[in-house]
């Protein structure tokens, strides 16, 4: 990943809503959840929300796809493994330094723990 993408995604995860979101996305699974259960538990206006949701969707960090009327959200979670995987590497000059990090210090380590092929 690049500086500048991890930037961009930082500053896109830098706001309170569009954190809120993202996390209720990761909490929710691969099967995501659809707009308008985002803006019930969240307590937010459509028109709020959308415009959260078009900037987590321009950064790569969620995908929505369309079931007739409504929008599904779901969070990009290789998006989000490339940016964990770039903010920890070579963390401590190879030294365990985060305890809770230590066994997924790599992405192929997060993968495996998560059950998920490369």
């Amino acid at each position: 990943m690049e500086t500048l993408n991890a930037a961009e995604l930082l500053a896109a995860l830098g706001h309170e809503s569009r954190l809120a979101i993202f996390r209720l996305l990761v909490e929710a699974g691969p099967d995501g959840i659809n707009a308008s259960a985002i803006g019930e538990q969240l307590g937010m206006v459509p028109a709020t929300l959308s415009f959260h949701l078009a900037h987590l969707s321009r950064v790569g960090l969620i995908a929505g796809e369309r079931e007739s009327r409504f929008i599904h959200y779901s969070a990009n979670y290789s998006t989000m493994d490339d940016l964990i995987a770039f903010l920890t590497s070579n963390c401590c000059q190879g030294n365990a330094c985060l305890p809770k990090a230590a066994c997924c210090d790599t992405t192929e380590k997060r993968r495996a723990k998560a059950g998920v092929k490369s």
